[in-house]
């Protein structure tokens, strides 16, 4: 009965129903969504407005500064990912879950209060920098604990398209996200919108945590955790056990998330909406349609999330994959000649063919990370692996980006950047065997220690 829980059935036997399982694929989605949205409401206003109500009085490299203040939360996600990971394995997936939504959505509305340089001097963007960090810790522990709360729910030929629901909620939060600033710049344009129309959005996330809290509470905790707890098989250190055990898993797996997040942090880390409307550069087009063509874009990312997270319980996690790096690599080299005409219909249209191999690449990702790792380190394994692909990965992807752009005065070197992390990824992809299907349950952890690395036969 051990492995029951992975294929559908409860611990105790019975067999959780599709009722169940909507549920828990509701409240994935909304909380992640509600998460990403909180995240990623700080990205889009690094590049409309903090380089200039918070940092432009530090001179003349305040949008360097503003964008490298989106990759500070970066570093401090191990943390919320150890955190949430030894605690995850000992305590729960729900409990974990409650606590980074109530951390990202207090943070996002202080943000919405928080008085500017011109109020306060240099403690606005040291506050700023502090409530970003502490997204970044919540963000850290938040994707690991949905992921496995969606996965070791499913049905064991489901898990893709199960996995799939947590992973929407990034292209929906970025959606909802540029959407709402979008709307604001209607609402409130031109000097308005940097005197209050931006505080909005960050506002609004107490009513959406609020939300996603109501959700969350009426979802049963994972079967899979359930069952370790009944059989007293927690692990009493679950990091040190996996990093004793499996390091070289656990760095190979970063590299597959880090190859798709350096790429996609081109929108989500706001730098292509920075990059499109500053008023001194190659293009300078206004706020409020390049938002709507990011939020058109992310429709197309979430299309693709879904069908990519459905076409891996068919053909492989692994040859998925390598679908996608393939179509995010043709993607990477026509962004920014598409992007650099300064038509919005053709930005759309880069950041749409972009997101079809980002969606390919991100809609796997949940049921390929449950997958490598035992059941007793499974929540340590999936969050410290993410949160190390996103420092190697999106981090300071916008930084580098404007960077090289200041460097350079192209974006032909960005192109490259990105090229390269693409290829990364696949390099990585290729290194690990497909595990689709295997059992997730307690009872099968020697199996589940049989290393995914090809050439090594034990972790």
């Amino acid at each position: 009965m051990s492995g029951q829980s992975t294929d559908g059935f409860t611990p105790t036997g019975t067999i959780a129903t599709a009722a169940d399982r909507r549920r828990v694929v509701f409240a994935t989605v909304v909380g992640t969504t509600v998460e990403w949205y909180d995240f990623f409401i700080y990205a889009t206003a690094v590049g409309l407005v903090f380089g200039q109500l918070f940092f432009e009085p530090l001179g003349a490299n305040s949008a360097l500064i503003a964008f490298a203040t989106v990759g500070v939360s970066f570093l401090f996600r191990p943390l919320g990912a150890f955190l949430a990971g030894h605690y995850g394995d000992k305590l729960g997936r729900k409990t974990v879950l409650m606590w980074t939504l109530i951390l990202m959505g207090a943070a996002t509305a202080l943000i919405g209060i928080l008085p500017t340089y011109e109020a306060i001097g240099i403690a606005a963007p040291v506050l700023l920098v502090l409530l970003r960090i502490i997204q970044g810790i919540s963000a850290g522990g938040e994707w690991g604990g949905a992921v496995l709360m969606a996965v070791e729910h499913a049905p064991k030929k489901r898990r893709g398209i199960f996995g799939a629901s947590p992973q929407i909620g990034v292209p929906l939060g970025l959606l909802l996200a540029s959407g709402v600033m979008a709307l604001m710049t209607a609402i409130a344009p031109g000097d308005q919108f940097l005197e209050w129309g931006w505080r909005i959005p960050f506002l609004l996330s107490v009513v959406l945590i609020l939300v996603g809290y109501y959700v969350r509470r009426r979802v049963e905790e994972s079967p899979v955790f359930t069952e370790l707890a009944e059989r007293k098989e927690k692990a009493k250190m679950p990091i040190v056990q996996l990093f004793r055990k499996h390091l070289l898993l656990v760095i190979i797996a970063a590299f597959v998330f880090a190859g798709n997040n350096a790429v996609g942090y081109m929108t989500t880390g706001g730098y292509i909406q920075g990059y499109a409307t500053n008023p001194e550069g190659p293009i300078g087009l206004e706020r409020g349609p390049v938002l709507w063509a990011v939020a058109g874009s992310a429709v197309t990312w979430l299309l693709t999330t879904l069908i990519a997270g459905w076409l891996s319980d068919r053909i492989g996690r692994r040859t998925t994959y390598i679908i996608g790096w393939v179509m995010q690599l043709v993607g990477v080299f026509t962004l920014f000649p598409l992007v650099n005409t300064g038509e919005i219909g053709l930005l759309f249209a880069g950041l749409a063919f972009l997101t079809i191999g980002l969606g390919f690449t991100y809609g796997p990702q949940a049921a390929l990370y449950t997958e490598l790792f035992p059941a007793s380190i499974r929540f340590s394994g999936v969050s410290i692996s993410y949160a190390i692909g996103a420092i190697a990965g999106g981090a300071f992807a916008p930084t580098i980006a404007t960077a090289i752009v200041q460097a350079t005065g192209s974006t032909q070197a960005v192109t490259w950047y990105l090229a390269g992390m693409t290829v990364l990824g696949l390099v990585a992809t290729l290194l690990l065997r497909d595990r689709s299907g295997i059992p997730l349950g307690p009872g099968h952890e020697d199996e589940q220690s049989v290393s995914p690395i090809y050439g090594l036969a034990r972790a």
